[in-house]
């Protein structure tokens, strides 16, 4: 007989689908990767499980990238398994390859992507099985087209299948989609990368059309705090005395009118009502007005707020931040742990803050779980307010909650029908979040007086008048679900009552000196909303348009964009600040000056939204759209491999700090920092050797990017480091310290690497080393001496010298991790340091995180991990839940301890320590 194997996105996914069709088609045995029943098999991916790439012929590899070899685009992609899911892609092409399957039904989510997941599959199986590329597997296509998960929307999904034909424009859309970033990513980033290493080493300069936006967003904000001009202003604040109390308004200028068309940053663009642009006459106002009586007139309405809208991803991890400092990827990790592990939450990498129209009884059953279910902790708190919104009748079906149309591949988050056990501390954060607003969102909205008052006092021919806003919550409404959270929102000022036509006196005046700020720098929670609301920055209405449902990246790759610029050191943390690195500014430079700079603008991702909508409409063919791309990628190569790279115009900086030789001025431009001579005869970005003594020296030593700071150290202290995030010419990173030396030749100054060669010799030399100018670490966990800064190393000082009885030493920098004096002094002291969350494994080039501990065993500073999390209570996963799922249910991993070794990267780099970077 005959079988339609049904390919969902994800395991539970297939899960639901057996649900539904079990009581049309009988009793499904559970298998390893899949169910069967009578006429369907029932399996998943896990996500995407094969990757594109190019044709082996096409591939070069990492160091030896360069303009010889670019650009490439193949005349076809080629399918990689992604490793890790190699397991489900093998079990899911037997499936596919069985003669008795005559029909694929693609069941993966109802979008671009979902598409694809299966196309990707499919075409993987079919190369595997034929000889040739044509062949194919023979077997009919059906589509399964779902919004909403409940067992009915599923049955009436499989009678309304739709055919392979009418698929194909959206199939076409994705494909172009994921190979048109491909061509883009891989082409920008090995042009600029080939032109940032043509002096030598290998200076990796990643680029993406969603990735570059991103970090041009970041360096725009950067480049306004930077140009911010801070302004002196006043503020005036008068406290009045009524019959019921003091209270305080703000001074204002009534007829201030705001100059629209003032251009940004400057003096007018930063005028406001209620500022005072000179001392003297804010003394005056105070003058003017203190002890005289004022009259007061007020208007008081009432005003609503109803609950935000339910969560989508990028809300979640916008929130989680702004509240709790997660990132957006710990929050997605979180999130999917509560959806894999827990089973607490609905898929979680959506766009969507609406659920479908079917859901009404779905959520009125999780509302009532809410309600009698006895949570753990600070979660049982809800019940009350889940069980008012049941016997009230909250849950109700709202167009505001429950809308179709606003529904893409996924619905909002909310909670499951399981109440989840154990959770971390994290994790019942993330979830308290999410029940709070699955509940508050169909309690009334919020009932307030808004009371604006107005204080007018008369003086010496002038009135003046101040404000005082009140807003009293009258209804708590929805939030009465956050308690004291609402409760501090929703009561801005308490005011104290005046009478009609009541005259109050003034007690006291103040006034108060203030600066313009310069505008906020983006933490995780406004960069995602940045990206969420991209298309705002788009002038043109069809683009805009185009983005308005997208923005930059999706919910799922949000948080990978933002930690791949940390990776690659375009950004740093800074308590929650991201701040952009001298590398991401050289980037910027790079693209605006090759004349590619719609690398770095929205408007890209907007005109392929554009085009690939009208492809989805059959109105744009994929051939047409590819040949853009292509043309595209050549030009942004062809401009790299031309331009003259001495030449590139920039906002280029001027140095505090003397050249090291004569004195003179020392300037940057896009490649070096270059003495200019005495009165700085060159003008930024002139290429060097102009007037000057002729020192210079490389911005991008080893493929790293100095910051000024960096830079103006090296030069007035002439050594730096150690630093890491080097990279050899073969582009393995290494550390080192740098340091400005004479070179007798030239008779000028030069940098070079130094790994710590002069230490070495010092301490094999047998001669004593002086410590007197330091102060010690700690003791010696060998010999209880004591430990020191010892040129790349902390040492014990009885290891040196002329008769060394002890061998402590360890690295200041390991695996790329820095280890700063204080974590080694908190080693010496506990025995451990932090959890050090910088390191880089050389085998996976993956970051990890661990303690450094002593290991008193094998007498070495090694490795110590975090436990993991204990086996939860009950039966473990079947073999067909997610991988991710089985890997936490593993028994609790006991604390590991392996040495600390050196780098690599170290012999590789032997002969590059020889070399200057200069």
């Amino acid at each position: 007989m005959s079988k339609a194997l049904v390919i969902a996105e994800k395991p539970s996914v297939a899960q639901d689908i057996v649900r539904a069709l079990t009581p049309i088609d009988g009793k499904f045995d559970k298998h390893d990767e899949y169910f069967e029943s009578e006429h369907y098999v029932v399996s998943s991916a896990v996500g995407h499980l094969v990757e594109i790439k190019a044709p082996d012929e096409f591939d070069v590899k990492r160091g030896k990238w360069s303009f010889a070899n670019l650009p490439v685009i193949p005349p076809h992609f080629d399918l990689n398994p992604i490793d890790k899911s190699k397991g489900r892609l093998n079990a899911l092409v037997k499936l596919i390859k069985r003669k008795d399957v005559e029909t694929l039904i693609n069941a993966c989510d109802a979008g671009r992507e979902g598409e694809l997941i299966f196309r990707l599959i499919v075409q993987y199986a079919a190369d595997s099985t034929a000889t040739t590329r044509a062949k194919g597997l023979g077997k009919d296509v059906r589509r399964l087209w779902l919004q909403s998960m409940t067992p009915a929307a599923i049955r009436d999904g499989f009678e309304a299948l739709r055919t392979d034909e009418q698929m194909l424009p959206l199939a076409s859309a994705a494909r172009c989609r994921s190979e048109a970033d491909w061509l883009v990513g891989i082409n920008g980033t090995r042009a600029m990368t080939a032109f940032n290493s043509r002096d030598g080493g290998f200076f990796l300069t990643t680029v993406g059309r969603v990735q570059t936006p991103t970090l041009s967003i970041v360096v725009e904000r950067e480049e306004k705090i930077r140009k911010h001009i801070w302004r002196d202003y006043w503020e005036v604040r008068g406290t009045f005395g009524a019959q019921a109390g003091a209270y305080e308004g703000k001074w204002f200028d009534p007829d201030f009118k705001k100059d629209k068309s003032a251009p940004e940053g400057s003096a007018e663009a930063e005028f406001k009502a209620d500022r005072v642009w000179s001392e003297a006459e804010a003394r005056a106002i105070a003058d003017a007005v203190r002890g005289q009586t004022g009259t007061v007139t007020e208007e008081s309405k009432p005003s609503t707020q109803a609950s935000p809208l339910l969560y989508d991803l990028t809300t979640l991890q916008r929130e989680a931040n702004s509240r709790f400092g997660f990132s957006a990827k710990t929050t997605l990790s979180l999130a999917q742990a509560l959806y894999e592990k827990h089973k607490a939450l609905t898929y979680p990498r959506t766009d969507s803050r609406a659920l479908p129209e079917d859901y009404l009884g779905v959520v009125q059953q999780t509302m009532a779980m809410i309600a009698d279910e006895d949570l753990p902790g600070p979660l049982r708190a809800l019940a009350q307010h889940a069980r008012k919104a049941v016997n009230d009748g909250y849950v109700k079906p709202t167009k505001r909650v429950f809308d179709n149309a606003k529904v893409s591949d996924h619905f909002a988050i909310i909670p499951t029908l399981q109440a989840p056990r154990s959770l971390t501390e994290a994790e019942a954060k993330l979830y308290d979040m999410v029940v709070k607003r699955f509940i508050a969102v169909f309690y009334p909205s919020a009932e307030f007086m808004v009371t604006t008052r107005i204080t007018q006092v008369a003086a010496a021919g002038t009135t003046h008048h101040f404000q005082t806003n009140g807003k009293v919550l009258v209804k708590p409404g929805w939030m009465a679900v956050y308690g004291k959270e609402a409760a501090e929102e929703g009561d801005d000022a308490h005011l104290v009552p005046v009478q009609p036509g009541e005259s109050v006196g003034n007690e006291d005046v103040t006034v108060t000196a203030l600066k313009t700020k310069p505008p906020a720098r983006y933490t995780e929670a406004t960069l995602l909303s940045a990206m969420e609301g991209a298309g705002k920055l788009i002038d043109d209405e069809e683009l805009k348009a185009a983005m308005q449902e997208k923005g930059l990246g999706t919910p799922a790759t949000r948080a990978a964009i933002i930690e791949g610029l940390l990776t690659e050191k375009y950004m740093l943390r800074e308590g929650r600040e991201l701040i952009p690195t001298a590398k991401a500014f050289q980037l910027m430079t790079l693209l605006r000056g090759l004349g590619v700079e719609d690398l770095t603008k929205p408007e890209l991702t907007g005109n392929w939204e554009f085009k690939l909508s009208e492809m989805e409409k059959g109105r744009l063919s994929r051939e047409a759209f590819m040949d853009e791309i292509a043309a595209m990628t050549q030009r942004v190569v062809q401009k790299a491999k031309e331009y003259d790279r001495d030449t590139i115009p920039g906002d280029y900086a001027t140095l505090s700090t003397p050249c090291p030789n004569c004195g003179g001025v020392v300037k940057e431009n896009y490649r070096r920092f270059t003495c200019v001579g005495k009165h700085g005869g060159a003008s930024n970005g002139e290429a060097e050797g102009a007037a000057g003594c002729g020192f210079s020296m490389t911005k991008i030593p080893a493929g790293r990017s100095f910051e000024l700071d960096e830079v103006e150290t090296l030069l007035s202290q002439h050594k730096l480091g150690p630093l890491e995030g080097f990279r050899s010419k073969a582009g393995w990173p290494f550390t080192a310290e740098l340091k400005l030396v004479q070179d007798a030749e030239a008779n000028n100054w030069k940098m070079e690497f130094d790994f710590g060669e002069d230490a070495k010799k010092e301490e094999e030399s047998g001669e004593a080393i002086d410590f007197s100018a330091q102060t010690t670490l700690g003791a010696c966990p060998k010999c209880n001496s004591s430990v020191f800064e010892h040129g790349t190393n902390y040492i014990c000082e009885k290891s040196v010298g002329p008769k060394p009885s002890c061998d402590f030493k360890t690295g200041k920098v390991i695996l790329q991790q820095p280890i700063t004096p204080e974590q080694l002094a908190k080693l010496l002291d506990t025995g451990k340091t932090d959890l050090l969350e910088n390191f880089v494994s050389n085998k996976t080039r993956r970051k990890f995180k661990a303690f450094l501990s002593w290991d008193a065993k094998s007498g070495k500073v090694g490795f110590e991990f975090e436990p993991r999390a204990p086996r939860a209570a009950g039966k473990t996963a079947g073999k067909a839940e997610p991988a991710a799922s089985q890997a936490v249910a593993g028994k609790t991993a006991a604390t590991k301890t392996a040495t600390a070794r050196k780098t690599p990267a170290r012999k590789t780099t032997k002969a590059v320590a020889a070399k200057k970077a200069a």
